[in-house]
């Protein structure tokens, strides 16, 4: 009884524990089940499907169904793929259920939790999406849990880069379709770009799982998705600026912002810049185009660094992820600094680009009716999940207690001492046998490491953006005895290392963390290597004064203070400050990126409502009878005119020439019907009139063409023009964007600003491209 009481006011006290006792009830319940569920056939399980679905049809939901669900998917698990669900993987899987962030640790098995909500939501038949962090662990998740849900009647498919439309089409009209984020939005765009309704792969946004969901939804967020064309060749001042920016120099040219990587010229930089490129006033209307040039130039040559923000492969400029250490293939800087780039490492320069369509990660996955997702590091954006999508994050038990030792980060003057106690320890480590797995900040910084202990005559792997189609192997075998993995920050995420035998005994597998990554859930998803379903094992971090989080975001006094001190570069520096200096940068770091994240979304939800609009009408071109559209869209028309020619409140003073040059365009009107509209006192009987002038026009041009020669035809030009628009009208507002960023200096509110002109835009958008579809299909240029 006691116990029980203890149990209440804890819940009471710590709202998680609330729901743990909640999901607790409910995992017993699935449990009791389980005697009965083992008896059955697998005939009898397989038929279990129909018997859900008939049983949803009849209006039973989905949490109607979900204790005999999971019971069921429990024991075919069990008997298929030699996997019984755990109580806290059971737990996991309700709260993906109800469309929340599921924290489970490194090593619990996520794959397994997530089958479970995916076999109760597929049972409605409209398609669930379980979304990995790549190609590779998308395609070996969907073939490990296969055999599951196809025993249970339940087709699965899978999406990688490398799938053709067709296999899309296919995979995506499965049950259950495994696949990337960046291969699920990009598909969204594509599929709003098509001009037939077999052309899509999609067939909607029901439920969703996202493995790793801090990653995507967090991590990747500021960088949306683009798909761009051409606009023709790029300009040969990349190559000339490329030259020139070398030239600059900090401090006496120009001050640079670590923070928001930022470059500001000072006046002797102004006056070199002008002597350069031999103009007057450097930042003169005519000259704005050189700004940009020099601007961009000067971040690719002192911002952006080789091995690290991006690498050379096969000739081109690949991004790498800040926080996954992977390459980030489909994707550019946007702004001309990717150009700007490729002429700095005198690679080809790609043609400059026109967006086309776009969507961040973020407005993408609120497509979905129901989000939910899995992560070992969530309650630290706990926050941030609930402030932007309203979703809880609930911290689950591990099925075992974790006994890996987190020791005490090490602190050295530099990076040399540093990188040198680092291969100390790996040797130490090597020597004794136990499996290492060091994360490095950065490819160069990883191949720097591995040059040192190469000397020390230690065999590694490296595993870095170079190496990302041998990732998840090089991973699988970083449990074994005398194995030592140098890795860039997250690669790996997603495969367990599993210890071989005899490893426990030597205490398990040893993480080192080469440096303190800005965000403090990369450090713990790198100590969460280790660990795992109770295995021993150990962590550590070592850091050097003049790491990137310390120099950027720490005092510089202090760090130059602690640096002077007559302390070897090899040996530990001990002092109480140091932790509390990680912490603060750290929190700090975490402020900057919010804020960031806060300012795309806040910047791309303005455009997310009127794409929502313009791919809303582009279905209806596609999908419906465009008459009933073309009738609206004339309605839209009249009603423009009326507003802006008879503002007077006389009809006499109206602006008739407006009116019946609308009228010239579109139709034939004899004298007298003229002058009966000339008679007309109201607007809203002028409407009337004009309407019913116009469907005249219209149904005489039925006459002439055959209905479905004229829907396709207007189905043509309305895509077509739709298309153009919205590609000018993502153009005005990129520009616009910039623009009111400048605001901020006279104290205006840039998204308030924003969003008023991007409004009044859109709407001359819309005036446009309804005057010049109704103009196109009623004057014959139908195409």
């Amino acid at each position: 009884m006691a116990h029980t009481v203890q149990k209440i006011i804890s819940a009471i006290v710590n709202p998680n524990e609330a729901v743990i006792l909640d999901l607790q009830d409910i995992v017993k319940k699935i449990s009791q089940r389980e005697p009965f569920i083992s008896g059955m056939s697998d005939q009898e399980l397989k038929n279990k499907t129909a018997e859900f679905r008939a049983r949803l049809k009849k209006g039973e939901t989905l949490d109607d169904l979900l204790i005999e669900a999971y019971a069921v998917m429990r024991e075919v698990s069990k008997r298929v793929i030699n996997r019984r669900a755990y109580e806290v993987q059971l737990m996991g899987a309700i709260v993906l259920h109800r469309g929340m962030v599921d924290e489970q640790k490194t090593g619990e098995g996520k794959t397994i939790v997530a089958m479970l909500p995916t076999y109760l939501n597929a049972l409605a038949g409209k398609g669930v999406h379980v979304i990995t962090v790549n190609d590779y662990l998308a395609a070996r998740d969907r073939d490990f849990v296969a055999p599951a849900f196809e025993a249970l009647g339940m087709s699965i498919g899978v999406i990688t880069q490398a799938s053709k439309p067709a296999e899309r089409h296919t995979a995506y009209n499965c049950d259950i379709t495994y696949g990337t984020s960046t291969e699920f939005g990009f598909d969204y765009l594509r599929d709003n770009m098509a001009t037939e309704q077999t052309d899509k792969v999609q067939r909607g946004h029901f439920y969703v799982i996202l493995d790793e969901i801090d990653n995507i939804l967090i991590d990747e967020a500021r960088t949306p998705l683009i798909i761009s064309q051409p606009m023709g060749k790029a300009s040969n001042l990349y190559q000339k600026f490329a030259k020139i920016a070398p030239k600059f120099r900090r401090k006496r040219d120009f001050t640079l912002d670590e923070k928001t990587k930022g470059i500001v010229l000072t006046e002797k930089g102004i006056k070199l810049a002008e002597k350069l490129l031999e103009v007057k006033n450097f930042y003169s209307a005519e000259n704005v185009i050189l700004v940009h040039h020099l601007e961009e130039a000067m971040k690719a040559e002192f911002i952006f660094k080789h091995d690290i923000d991006y690498v050379i492969f096969n000739k081109k400029v690949m991004i790498v992820d800040e926080n996954t250490g992977r390459l980030q293939f489909g994707k550019r800087y946007s702004g001309g600094l990717h150009q700007a780039i490729e002429a700095k490492e005198g690679v080809k320069v790609g043609k400059e680009d026109q967006t086309i369509a776009s969507v961040t990660f973020q407005n993408y996955f609120k497509l979905y009716k129901k989000l939910s997702g899995m992560t070992g590091t969530g309650y630290t954006a706990a926050e941030e999940f609930f402030k932007v999508f309203g979703m809880r994050t609930v911290i689950v038990p591990t099925h075992k207690p974790v006994i890996r030792k987190d020791l005490a980060d090490s602190f050295f003057k530099n990076e040399s001492g540093k990188f040198t106690a680092v291969a100390r320890e790996i040797q130490k480590l090597y020597q004794s046998g136990r499996p290492v797995l060091v994360g490095a900040s950065s490819v160069e910084k990883s191949e720097l490491l591995s040059e040192i202990i190469k000397g020390l005559g230690i065999p590694h792997q490296v595993l870095n953006a170079k190496m990302h189609k041998k990732e998840a192997k090089i991973v699988e075998h970083g449990g074994e005895k005398n194995s030592v993995i140098i890795s860039t920050a997250m690669a790996g995420r997603g495969t367990d290392i599993k210890l071989a035998p005899g490893v426990r005994e030597l205490g398990g597998l040893a993480v080192l963390g080469t440096e303190r990554a800005e965000d403090r859930r990369i450090d713990d998803q790198l100590r969460g290597r280790a660990g795992r379903q109770g295995d021993p094992g150990s962590s550590q971090f070592f850091v050097s004064m003049d790491d990137a989080l310390l120099h950027r975001f720490a005092p510089e006094e202090t760090v130059r203070g602690i640096q002077a001190l007559g302390i070897p570069e090899d040996q530990p520096i001990e002092n109480p400050i140091l932790p509390g200096l990680i912490a603060d940068a750290q929190k700090r770091v975490a402020g900057i990126q919010l804020e960031a994240r806060q300012y795309t979304l806040d910047f791309d939800g303005v455009v997310n409502v009127q794409r929502l609009a313009l791919y809303h009408l582009r279905d209806r071109f596609i999908s419906q009878n465009s008459k009933k559209l073309v009738y609206e869209m004339l309605k839209d028309l009249i009603m423009e005119v009326i507003r802006v020619s008879c503002r007077a409140p006389k009809p006499q003073k109206w602006v008739w020439s407006s009116i019946f040059s609308l009228i010239n365009a579109l139709a034939s009107v004899p004298e007298e019907e003229q002058n009966k509209l000339m008679k007309i006192r109201s607007r809203v009987e002028l409407g009337k009139g004009l309407f019913e002038i116009f469907k005249s026009a219209y149904e005489d041009m039925e006459k002439t063409y055959p209905a479905e020669e004229l829907r396709r035809r207007e189905k043509t030009i309305g895509l077509m023009l739709t298309d153009k628009l919205w590609t000018e009208h993502l153009y005005s507002m990129d520009t616009l964007q910039d623009a009111v960023a400048l605001l901020q200096y006279v104290e205006i509110q840039p998204l308030a600003a924003y969003k008023d002109e991007g409004y009044e835009l859109w709407k001359q958008v819309l005036r446009d491209l309804h005057q010049k579809i109704v103009y196109a299909i009623f004057r014959g240029n139908l195409g």
